[in-house]
């Protein structure tokens, strides 16, 4: 069967993608360890000291995937049953790529409070929880309830797991055009959960001059058109220069576009009246802001795509295996930003100077470096940080 030309035909024929198997050997005389009777003593040692069960079971090493199916890929608000294919390749992921246990949980609700209910209330068989595929700004609020209320890590991918393959990127396209982060002016297209995750960790990383905008033009304090909270907070740090008007007014004289938005935004007209070597990041999947080669005849320098069929794809699975393992093997209790600016300083430096070209910016998805370099990064920012348990 040609995968690639069939994925449903694929997936009927492997009706799922993950198994829940034995780590150990059944027979007549372990089982009574492995289930009762002798099971019973360490759910009894358990009970004496909670803090055990990261030792005497699979929690430290099991992450629950939670969607509520309203933001599926590009696709929207489908539901959690149609969730439920794309949650089971994520937990693949997981495996492969961290050896991390992966449990895909696809919930019927879409309230917000139901929601944290839920995952607080699960979260005792779980070593942290990724939030996967959830509309904005309700993921925004989830997140920060869940972090409040949970004692494992909260890590939403399309939020965070963006902002870090970005920034490496981003890092990397400045070595190749010789720009200082602190010199440049950027302009990003969208104000859902990735577009402001990846403003707030550029801001946290010392990039000064972001504007951000919408369906609306740019997005600036005092604003009525199309605005909600998440928006009007970003409005106040972000667009240092009050501009107003359109995305192409925002382009005119920028360093760098980032496009996590909708398909063809962006003009050539609009990629020439941008700086000299702009860097152009246009990440809508499948049909990017604009085309490679539409950039390049605009005069972008270095471009990237979120597609594998251009050089440099802004790829999530860059990110978050690496990120869970490192937050695992230390047991933090958070992944914080500056676990996330050194994941994507990680990713930026295993592209030496010599390799670095307009076209190899970022890793390849299966660079076996990639994963390792990651979670090393991340587990010394968590001990540098104080959220390491260990």
């Amino acid at each position: 069967m040609d995968q690639a030309s069939d994925p449903v035909g694929f997936h009927r024929q492997s009706r799922g993608k993950t198994v829940i198997s034995s780590k150990v050997r059944l027979d007549a005389e372990n089982l009574s360890v492995v289930y009762t009777p002798g099971v019973g003593e360490v759910s009894l040692a358990i009970a004496r000291n909670p803090d055990e069960v990261r030792e005497l079971t699979g929690k430290q090493n099991t992450v629950a995937i939670v969607t509520d199916g309203s933001a599926v890929l590009g696709l929207g608000d489908i539901g959690p049953y149609a969730a439920l294919p794309v949650m089971e390749g994520k937990a693949a992921i997981f495996s492969e790529f961290a050896g991390i246990n992966a449990v895909p949980i696809c919930l019927a609700t879409q309230d917000s409070d139901e929601i944290v209910a839920t995952v607080r209330n699960i979260a005792p068989g779980f070593g942290g929880i990724n939030l996967e595929d959830i509309s904005a700004p309700r993921c925004f609020e989830i997140e920060r309830k869940l972090k409040e209320k949970c004692d494992i890590p909260i890590f939403h991918d399309d939020q965070h797991g963006t902002a870090v393959v970005t920034l490496a990127g981003l890092i990397n396209a400045l070595r190749v055009v010789g720009k200082k982060k602190e010199d440049v002016k950027i302009v990003i297209n969208g104000a859902g959960a990735a577009a402001i995750s990846v403003t707030k960790l550029l801001l946290s990383d010392g990039f000064t001059d972001v504007t951000l905008c919408d369906r609306a033009g740019i997005i600036y304090e005092g604003r009525k058109e199309g605005m909600n909270w998440i928006k009007e907070e970003m409005a106040r740090i972000t667009n240092r220069e009050k501009r107003q008007g359109s995305l192409a007014d925002a382009m005119q004289g920028a360093d760098v576009f980032i496009g996590v938005s909708a398909p063809k935004m962006v003009s050539v007209d609009m990629v020439k009246s941008m700086a000299k070597d702009a860097i152009v990041f246009a990440c809508a999947n499948p049909t990017p802001e604009i085309f490679p080669d539409e950039a390049k005849e605009g005069g972008a320098a270095v471009i990237a795509t979120g597609r594998s069929d251009f050089p440099n794809q802004i790829n999530n699975v860059l990110a978050f295996p690496g990120i869970f393992r490192g937050t695992f093997d230390v047991r933090a209790s958070d992944i914080n930003d500056e676990m996330k600016i050194a994941a994507a300083y990680a990713l930026a430096g295993l592209i030496s100077d010599e390799e670095r070209t307009p076209d190899y910016i970022i890793p390849k998805a299966f660079d076996p470096r990639v994963g390792k370099a990651v979670a090393a990064a991340v587990a010394e920012a968590a001990r540098k940080s104080g959220v390491a348990r260990i």
